[in-house]
């Protein structure tokens, strides 16, 4: 621990020695602290399990393979960032029950991590000496046909959801992220989207029942724990009240067959057209169909231009498809040939990257260990951006010359849910949510540099085209430019900045949630809800 002591602070200091006497803060610290841990975990589950095989201190040789295994943003994998003194990975409830107690009782903070998806890192780093609670093994995948219902463990993946339930259904689906390598617990805790948004609102929209690991150490349910705290762990993000340990969801039915197509623009080919009308149109039209708009500057023939990719789920049938855009669309010109009909599985791995062909059992990979250099920002347009200022937009982006947008559009079931029926308040009211994407793949502080300029250059940019007061932001495009919480003396104050931004009208009753769920902020990272300071 003595690589680590510079960040403990006084009162730290005197705790940890009032709790500990017989430990110093030495280089061998950090086995006395992980002694008294695993001591602690077999006390609380009375367990004769070999309770060290889930237990990974810095000196334990799998311990490097265990925290990298779910980086999934390469910017928070080098030696300059801190590690948790201990990685703990539960087998069982009881375990994960054990860990909360046990770290609240040696003093470290917990960092909790499902599919290791957060943008900013920040399930897995800390700027103090931290735990990582490291969810995968619990990954169970229930499905109840008869109740169209399933219960999902915190750490299953979306692509293991969505292979459950094809296992059992040709005609059941579920509205989720495209990514198959997600977990489960960020994923619905944050909100949660997909392709069918639209049509079945967000993923936590979904979500009928829960289970946490309280600030005590108790397993609550829906019922044991009240509407309040089930409303703010559906979009309000779980890591700040307790441990997710399950959701249960209710599917949704999909058709037998759907269709997909990808139809790309140049702006020498009417691009600014297109998505001028996209604008007008993704928000507005059959809830069935999900049109996804990517911009991209590119260089083709030696000239720099924008690409503006349209990828689209349509809960139907080509035909119909193709009816229905040509009426409502014929900016984009699209064509049978442009479209592929299949199921929705298939539609799954094709929203995923894989090859045309793949077999679903492809979702189960987890690709451990993959992970890209990036940085992502989020944005809500409530106004159509008029057609002058999208040819600024294609200026600036080829001007900054890597960094991507991507449009993913509102309507249909969003604009029926109610702001304040969860957490996650963003619906009517906005046309469609921007995400900022750039990615690299090579370790370089100037390309970081340059990148993450790129993002907030841009960002900067769209001011005038995007929702105001508060400028809304996404919680699952986790972004610490819009404030981070240092959980001090302003740790209300400094809540509020990015509170406000990712909840709007709702992060008042999650401050009051937290505050009667873990008044002490046990449960923290840098952008999580704080308690009411006590008066």
């Amino acid at each position: 621990m003595a690589k680590t002591s510079t960040f403990l602070s006084p009162v730290f200091v005197v705790l940890l020695s009032l709790q500990f006497l017989n430990l110093s803060v030495t280089s061998g610290a950090s086995d006395s602290v992980y002694e008294t841990f695993l001591r602690c975990l077999k006390n609380q589950t009375n367990s004769t399990d070999e309770l060290s095989k889930i237990v990974f201190a810095q000196t334990n040789p799998s311990y490097t393979s265990v925290l990298q295994a779910y980086i999934r943003n390469a910017r928070f994998n080098d030696s300059e960032t801190l590690k948790p003194l201990i990685i703990v990975t539960p087998l069982q409830e009881s375990h994960v029950q054990a860990a909360v107690i046990c770290s609240k009782q040696v003093g470290y903070q917990l960092k909790i991590r499902s599919g290791g998806h957060d943008y900013e890192g920040i399930s897995y780093i800390s700027e103090n000496p931290f735990f990582i609670l490291d969810m995968f093994n619990l990954r169970s995948v229930n499905i109840d046909l008869k109740d169209e219902s399933a219960w999902i463990e915190a750490g299953a993946t979306l692509g293991e959801v969505y292979f459950r339930i094809w296992e059992k259904s040709k005609v059941h689906g579920f509205p989720a992220g495209i990514c198959p390598t997600v977990g489960v617990g960020g994923h619905l805790s944050g909100g949660g989207y997909g392709n069918m948004l639209r049509k079945f609102g967000l993923s936590t929209d979904n979500v009928v029942d829960a289970k946490i690991v309280d600030v005590k150490g108790r397993i609550l349910d829906r019922k044991a724990m009240g509407e309040d705290l089930f409303w703010a762990l559906r979009g309000g993000g779980g890591a700040s009240f307790g441990v997710v340990l399950s959701y249960k969801i209710k599917l949704v039915p999909v058709p037998e067959t759907v269709t997909v197509f990808r139809v790309e623009r140049l702006l020498q080919e009417n691009a600014t057209d297109v998505v001028y009308k996209w604008q007008l149109v993704a928000p507005a039209t059959d809830r069935n169909l999900f049109m996804r708009m990517l911009l991209q500057p590119v260089t083709r023939n030696k000239t720099l231009t924008v690409r503006a990719s349209v990828l689209a789920l349509y809960l139907g049938g080509a035909d119909s498809l193709v009816a229905l855009l040509g009426k409502d669309f014929p900016e984009l010109g699209l064509k049978k040939e442009n479209c592929m009909e299949m199921s929705w599985i298939e539609s799954v791995l094709w929203w995923g990257d894989f090859d045309n062909g793949t077999k679903p059992d492809a979702l189960l990979d987890r690709n451990l260990n993959q992970a890209d250099f990036l940085k992502r920002k989020s944005d809500y347009v409530q106004k159509p951006i008029p057609k002058f200022s999208l040819n600024l937009l294609w200026k600036t982006m080829m001007e900054l010359g890597k960094i991507g947008l991507v449009f993913n559009p509102y309507g249909g079931r969003m604009d029926e849910i109610p702001a304040s029926e969860t957490a996650m308040p963003h619906r009517a009211g906005n046309l469609f949510k921007i995400q900022y994407s750039v990615s690299w793949d090579e370790p370089s502080v100037e390309l970081e540099k340059n990148y993450t300029s790129q993002a907030r250059s841009l960002y900067s940019f769209m001011t005038p085209f995007v929702s105001k007061d508060p400028r809304s932001a996404y919680l699952n495009y986790r972004d610490l430019d819009i404030g981070i919480n240092h959980h001090g003396k302003e740790s209300y104050n400094e809540g509020e900045v990015y509170g406000m931004k990712y909840f709007n009208g709702n992060y008042e009753r999650l401050v009051k949630v937290k505050t009667m769920f873990d008044p002490e902020n046990f449960f923290r990272n840098e952008q999580s809800i704080p308690p009411k300071p006590a008066k």
